[in-house]
Protein backbone atom coordinates (compact mmCIF):
# COMPACT_ATOMS: atom_id res chain seq x y z
CA UNK A 1 0.00 0.00 0.00
CA UNK A 2 3.09 2.59 0.70
CA UNK A 3 4.67 1.72 -2.54
CA UNK A 4 1.35 2.13 -4.49
CA UNK A 5 1.12 5.65 -2.57
CA UNK A 6 4.31 6.71 -3.41
CA UNK A 7 3.93 5.51 -6.88
CA UNK A 8 0.15 7.08 -7.09
CA UNK A 9 2.31 10.65 -6.28
CA UNK A 10 5.92 10.59 -8.11
CA UNK A 11 4.26 9.40 -11.55
CA UNK A 12 1.77 11.82 -12.17
CA UNK A 13 4.59 14.18 -10.96
CA UNK A 14 6.97 12.89 -13.71
CA UNK A 15 4.58 12.48 -16.10
CA UNK A 16 4.07 16.10 -15.52
CA UNK A 17 7.78 17.78 -15.63
CA UNK A 18 8.15 15.43 -18.64
CA UNK A 19 5.48 16.90 -20.51
CA UNK A 20 7.18 20.29 -20.10
CA UNK A 21 10.32 19.11 -20.18
CA UNK A 22 10.14 17.08 -23.61
CA UNK A 23 7.43 18.67 -25.38
CA UNK A 24 6.98 21.94 -24.31
CA UNK A 25 3.75 22.11 -22.49
CA UNK A 26 2.50 24.50 -20.22
CA UNK A 27 2.82 24.39 -16.31
CA UNK A 28 -0.19 26.42 -16.26
CA UNK A 29 -2.11 24.39 -18.22
CA UNK A 30 -1.73 21.05 -16.19
CA UNK A 31 -2.56 22.83 -13.25
CA UNK A 32 -6.07 24.46 -14.61
CA UNK A 33 -6.35 20.42 -15.49
CA UNK A 34 -5.55 19.88 -11.38
CA UNK A 35 -7.34 22.80 -10.74
CA UNK A 36 -10.53 21.47 -12.70
CA UNK A 37 -10.71 17.92 -11.56
CA UNK A 38 -10.76 19.36 -7.84
CA UNK A 39 -13.61 22.05 -8.25
CA UNK A 40 -15.73 19.56 -9.99
CA UNK A 41 -15.13 16.52 -9.02
CA UNK A 42 -14.36 17.10 -5.58
CA UNK A 43 -16.32 19.98 -4.15
CA UNK A 44 -19.26 20.71 -6.61
CA UNK A 45 -20.20 17.29 -7.38
CA UNK A 46 -19.85 16.20 -4.01
CA UNK A 47 -22.47 18.81 -2.98
CA UNK A 48 -24.85 17.21 -5.60
CA UNK A 49 -24.46 14.15 -4.43
CA UNK A 50 -25.08 14.88 -0.92
CA UNK A 51 -28.23 16.98 -1.29
CA UNK A 52 -29.71 13.85 -3.88
CA UNK A 53 -28.80 10.45 -2.33
CA UNK A 54 -29.54 12.16 1.53
CA UNK A 55 -32.85 13.16 0.09
CA UNK A 56 -36.31 11.47 -1.17
CA UNK A 57 -34.88 9.52 -4.06
CA UNK A 58 -31.44 8.59 -2.26
CA UNK A 59 -32.53 5.12 -0.88
CA UNK A 60 -34.26 4.20 -4.14
CA UNK A 61 -31.02 5.07 -6.36
CA UNK A 62 -28.54 3.69 -3.61
CA UNK A 63 -30.92 0.42 -3.31
CA UNK A 64 -31.05 -0.30 -7.56
CA UNK A 65 -27.93 -0.96 -9.44
CA UNK A 66 -28.93 0.18 -12.73
CA UNK A 67 -30.55 3.02 -11.07
CA UNK A 68 -26.79 3.86 -9.31
CA UNK A 69 -24.96 3.04 -12.43
CA UNK A 70 -27.18 5.79 -14.45
CA UNK A 71 -26.75 8.37 -11.31
CA UNK A 72 -23.23 7.94 -10.94
CA UNK A 73 -22.11 8.05 -14.68
CA UNK A 74 -23.92 10.89 -15.53
CA UNK A 75 -23.25 12.76 -12.29
CA UNK A 76 -19.22 12.07 -13.19
CA UNK A 77 -20.05 12.89 -16.95
CA UNK A 78 -21.88 15.89 -16.65
CA UNK A 79 -19.57 17.42 -14.27
CA UNK A 80 -15.98 16.75 -15.20
CA UNK A 81 -16.70 17.08 -18.94
CA UNK A 82 -18.70 20.40 -18.70
CA UNK A 83 -15.42 21.61 -15.94
CA UNK A 84 -13.43 20.25 -19.06
CA UNK A 85 -15.24 22.13 -21.20
CA UNK A 86 -15.80 25.88 -19.31
CA UNK A 87 -11.72 25.89 -18.69
CA UNK A 88 -10.86 25.15 -22.10
CA UNK A 89 -12.74 27.41 -23.23
CA UNK A 90 -12.08 30.53 -20.83
CA UNK A 91 -8.69 29.45 -19.15
CA UNK A 92 -7.00 28.14 -21.92
CA UNK A 93 -7.57 31.11 -24.93
CA UNK A 94 -3.98 31.42 -25.86
CA UNK A 95 -3.33 27.33 -25.97
CA UNK A 96 -2.07 26.11 -29.98
CA UNK A 97 -4.46 24.59 -32.34
CA UNK A 98 -2.85 21.41 -31.40
CA UNK A 99 -3.49 18.22 -29.44
CA UNK A 100 -0.48 19.19 -26.95
CA UNK A 101 -2.58 21.21 -24.75
CA UNK A 102 -5.47 18.99 -24.59
CA UNK A 103 -2.93 16.16 -23.31
CA UNK A 104 -1.03 18.68 -21.11
CA UNK A 105 -4.91 19.36 -19.08
CA UNK A 106 -5.09 16.18 -19.18
CA UNK A 107 -2.26 15.24 -17.46
CA UNK A 108 -3.12 17.75 -14.71
CA UNK A 109 -7.00 16.14 -14.69
CA UNK A 110 -5.85 12.87 -14.26
CA UNK A 111 -2.80 13.06 -12.18
CA UNK A 112 -4.68 14.88 -9.89
CA UNK A 113 -7.61 12.03 -9.64
CA UNK A 114 -4.42 9.33 -8.99
CA UNK A 115 -2.93 11.76 -6.15
CA UNK A 116 -6.76 12.39 -4.24
CA UNK A 117 -8.31 9.35 -5.18
CA UNK A 118 -5.46 7.03 -5.39
CA UNK A 119 -2.57 7.72 -3.26
CA UNK A 120 -4.33 8.88 -0.44
CA UNK A 121 -6.82 6.28 -0.40
CA UNK A 122 -3.61 3.97 -0.19
CA UNK A 123 -2.13 5.89 2.92
CA UNK A 124 -5.31 5.64 4.91
CA UNK A 125 -5.13 2.15 4.37
CA UNK A 126 -1.94 1.40 5.45
CA UNK A 127 -2.19 3.54 8.77
CA UNK A 128 -5.53 0.97 9.07
CA UNK A 129 -3.34 -1.84 8.57
CA UNK A 130 -0.63 -0.91 10.96
CA UNK A 131 -3.42 -0.13 13.31
CA UNK A 132 -5.01 -3.63 12.64
CA UNK A 133 -1.22 -5.01 13.12
CA UNK A 134 -0.90 -3.32 16.07
CA UNK A 135 -4.02 -4.14 17.94
CA UNK A 136 -5.16 -0.31 18.36
CA UNK A 137 -8.52 -0.41 15.84
CA UNK A 138 -10.42 0.39 19.01
CA UNK A 139 -8.94 4.08 18.53
CA UNK A 140 -10.71 4.03 15.14
CA UNK A 141 -13.92 3.59 16.31
CA UNK A 142 -13.76 4.54 20.39
CA UNK A 143 -16.24 7.52 18.80
CA UNK A 144 -18.44 6.61 16.44
CA UNK A 145 -21.53 6.21 16.00
CA UNK A 146 -22.65 2.44 15.73
CA UNK A 147 -23.76 2.17 11.64
CA UNK A 148 -20.51 3.84 10.93
CA UNK A 149 -18.01 1.53 13.43
CA UNK A 150 -19.83 -1.46 11.25
CA UNK A 151 -18.66 0.48 7.78
CA UNK A 152 -15.02 0.28 9.79
CA UNK A 153 -15.46 -3.23 11.23
CA UNK A 154 -15.89 -4.56 7.12
CA UNK A 155 -13.16 -2.42 6.01
CA UNK A 156 -10.78 -3.87 8.83
CA UNK A 157 -12.00 -7.24 7.60
CA UNK A 158 -11.42 -6.56 3.77
CA UNK A 159 -8.04 -5.51 4.75
CA UNK A 160 -7.37 -8.22 6.26
CA UNK A 161 -8.00 -11.01 3.64
CA UNK A 162 -6.66 -8.48 1.17
CA UNK A 163 -3.77 -10.50 -0.73
CA UNK A 164 -0.67 -8.06 -1.15
CA UNK A 165 -0.62 -8.74 -5.20
CA UNK A 166 -4.41 -7.32 -5.20
CA UNK A 167 -3.35 -3.78 -4.88
CA UNK A 168 -1.55 -4.24 -7.62
CA UNK A 169 -4.77 -4.06 -9.52
CA UNK A 170 -5.55 -0.30 -8.34
CA UNK A 171 -2.36 0.73 -10.21
CA UNK A 172 -3.85 -1.38 -13.37
CA UNK A 173 -6.76 0.37 -12.92
CA UNK A 174 -5.18 4.34 -12.53
CA UNK A 175 -3.19 3.40 -16.00
CA UNK A 176 -6.99 2.97 -17.62
CA UNK A 177 -8.23 6.12 -15.94
CA UNK A 178 -5.67 8.21 -16.94
CA UNK A 179 -5.36 7.02 -20.55
CA UNK A 180 -9.48 7.90 -20.23
CA UNK A 181 -8.87 11.38 -18.83
CA UNK A 182 -6.41 12.14 -21.62
CA UNK A 183 -8.63 10.76 -24.47
CA UNK A 184 -11.61 12.49 -23.21
CA UNK A 185 -9.52 15.70 -22.68
CA UNK A 186 -8.57 15.74 -26.77
CA UNK A 187 -12.06 14.73 -27.86
CA UNK A 188 -13.22 18.23 -25.47
CA UNK A 189 -10.71 20.73 -26.60
CA UNK A 190 -11.08 20.16 -30.33
CA UNK A 191 -14.81 20.99 -29.36
CA UNK A 192 -14.30 24.08 -28.09
CA UNK A 193 -11.38 24.54 -30.21
CA UNK A 194 -12.99 23.51 -34.24
CA UNK A 195 -16.65 24.05 -32.41
CA UNK A 196 -19.45 24.40 -35.10
CA UNK A 197 -20.04 20.80 -36.61
CA UNK A 198 -16.82 19.11 -33.96
CA UNK A 199 -19.08 21.00 -30.79
CA UNK A 200 -20.94 17.56 -30.66
CA UNK A 201 -17.83 15.98 -29.23
CA UNK A 202 -18.37 17.73 -25.69
CA UNK A 203 -21.80 15.64 -24.98
CA UNK A 204 -20.10 12.67 -26.55
CA UNK A 205 -17.28 13.02 -23.94
CA UNK A 206 -20.21 12.95 -21.45
CA UNK A 207 -21.95 9.94 -22.27
CA UNK A 208 -18.54 8.09 -23.10
CA UNK A 209 -17.72 8.93 -19.61
CA UNK A 210 -21.15 8.29 -18.21
CA UNK A 211 -20.54 4.99 -19.97
CA UNK A 212 -16.80 3.94 -18.26
CA UNK A 213 -18.29 4.80 -14.64
CA UNK A 214 -21.61 3.16 -14.98
CA UNK A 215 -20.55 0.01 -16.74
CA UNK A 216 -18.22 -0.07 -13.68
CA UNK A 217 -20.60 -0.23 -11.39
CA UNK A 218 -22.96 -2.87 -13.11
CA UNK A 219 -19.42 -4.84 -13.68
CA UNK A 220 -18.52 -4.74 -9.72
CA UNK A 221 -21.87 -6.42 -9.20
CA UNK A 222 -21.24 -9.45 -11.08
CA UNK A 223 -17.86 -9.72 -12.32
CA UNK A 224 -14.30 -10.23 -10.87
CA UNK A 225 -11.94 -7.62 -10.46
CA UNK A 226 -9.52 -8.72 -13.33
CA UNK A 227 -12.35 -9.16 -15.48
CA UNK A 228 -13.47 -5.78 -15.02
CA UNK A 229 -9.78 -4.32 -14.99
CA UNK A 230 -9.57 -5.78 -18.51
CA UNK A 231 -12.99 -4.76 -19.75
CA UNK A 232 -12.24 -0.92 -18.72
CA UNK A 233 -8.51 -1.16 -20.39
CA UNK A 234 -9.87 -2.23 -23.33
CA UNK A 235 -12.33 0.79 -23.50
CA UNK A 236 -10.45 3.72 -22.63
CA UNK A 237 -7.88 2.17 -24.97
CA UNK A 238 -10.32 2.26 -27.81
CA UNK A 239 -11.62 5.85 -26.47
CA UNK A 240 -8.13 6.88 -27.16
CA UNK A 241 -8.43 5.44 -30.34
CA UNK A 242 -11.02 7.64 -30.99
CA UNK A 243 -9.48 10.60 -29.91
CA UNK A 244 -6.33 10.01 -31.64
CA UNK A 245 -8.75 9.97 -35.30
CA UNK A 246 -10.26 12.84 -34.27
CA UNK A 247 -7.33 15.22 -33.66
CA UNK A 248 -5.65 13.99 -36.40
CA UNK A 249 -8.48 15.18 -38.63
CA UNK A 250 -9.39 18.14 -36.68
CA UNK A 251 -5.84 19.86 -36.28
CA UNK A 252 -4.78 18.14 -39.58
CA UNK A 253 -1.96 16.23 -37.38
CA UNK A 254 0.21 13.35 -39.07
Amino acid sequence: MFVNAVIGIVVPVLLAWWMVRKHHAKWSTILIGAATFFVFALILESIVHQIVLRGPAGATIQGNTLYYALYGGLMAGLFEETGRFLSMKFLMKKEPSSTLPALAYGVGHGGMEVIVVFAVTMISQAVMALMINAGQTDMLTAHVDFDAKAQMDAIFTQLENAAPASFLLGLWERVSAVILHLSLSVLVWVAVRKAGKWLWLYPAAILLHALVDGLTVVLSRSAGTLAIECILLSMAVAIAALAWLVARKAFRQA
